[in-house]
């Protein structure tokens, strides 16, 4: 559990930092030529197909520990004291994991596995996220990952053995805020585009429609037409 959450923490990270650079231009190119770089790369087929088997591994685990905690506690707690660093993120981890899954297949749904934007990936991104409803659901599903990462950095640290008491300072507080920083991050996507739809994405078709029509107008008249000219 421990092991393929920290490699998926890995790639979370990596994701956000090639998304950013949606922001780089306001034509999209650094975030096109970004994305068409990863898609032509020969590897990219065995490295899906690790991130999935990484996911299903998680996710099944992840089902199993549930199920181990309920079968070894039948009967709730009457109150849940607040120690052993118990916090609304460990108590929801379930479902936060649940929203995330979902997220998960909402997002390949509109991004991986759909049809491709003629005018690129990041005009294709900007038009999904530009709908209400299509940034409220990549709002809610990147703040419960960020939730769901704020007990699940400490913890990885912790199932691995080095949680220890001398640096448990310095995890809880790096683990918070690698949170609140990809939450952040990804949650900035929807943002920028519901307030400002035509600032991203837009500037190589605006750049093109801004440009003036230049003609070369020619110094002199063929002979013929200043035959012509001179008949006339």
């Amino acid at each position: 559990m421990s092991l393929t959450g920290a490699a998926l923490m890995v790639f979370v990270l990596g994701h956000l930092l090639g998304n950013l650079t949606l922001f780089a231009d306001s034509s999209g190119a650094t975030f096109d030529a970004y994305a068409h770089a990863l898609e032509s790369n020969p590897a990219l087929p065995l490295i899906e197909i690790g991130l999935a088997a990484l996911f299903v591994v998680h996710i099944a685990l992840g089902i199993r520990l549930a199920l181990d905690n309920r079968d070894a506690r039948p009967a709730r707690y009457k109150d849940l004291e607040a120690h052993g660093d118990r916090s609304l993120a460990s108590l929801t981890m379930p479902v936060t994991g649940v929203l995330v899954l979902i997220f998960l297949v909402v997002h390949l749904v509109d991004f991986r596995f759909a049809e491709r934007d003629p005018d690129g990936l990041a005009a294709m991104v900007v038009t999904r996220l530009a709908t209400p409803l299509s940034a409220l659901v990549y709002a809610v599903g990147v703040i419960a990952l960020g939730v769901h990462l704020w007990h699940a950095f400490q913890s990885a640290f912790q199932s691995l053995g080095l949680y220890q008491p001398r640096y448990r300072p310095l995890v809880r507080n790096v683990g918070r805020a690698f949170a609140v920083g990809i939450a952040a991050g990804f949650v900035a996507f929807p943002i920028a585009i519901s307030l400002s739809p035509g600032s991203l994405a837009q500037g190589a078709e605006q750049g093109a429609e801004a440009q003036p029509t230049t003609h070369d107008t020619p110094t002199e008249l063929p002979a013929a037409e200043a035959a012509r000219g001179e008949l006339r």
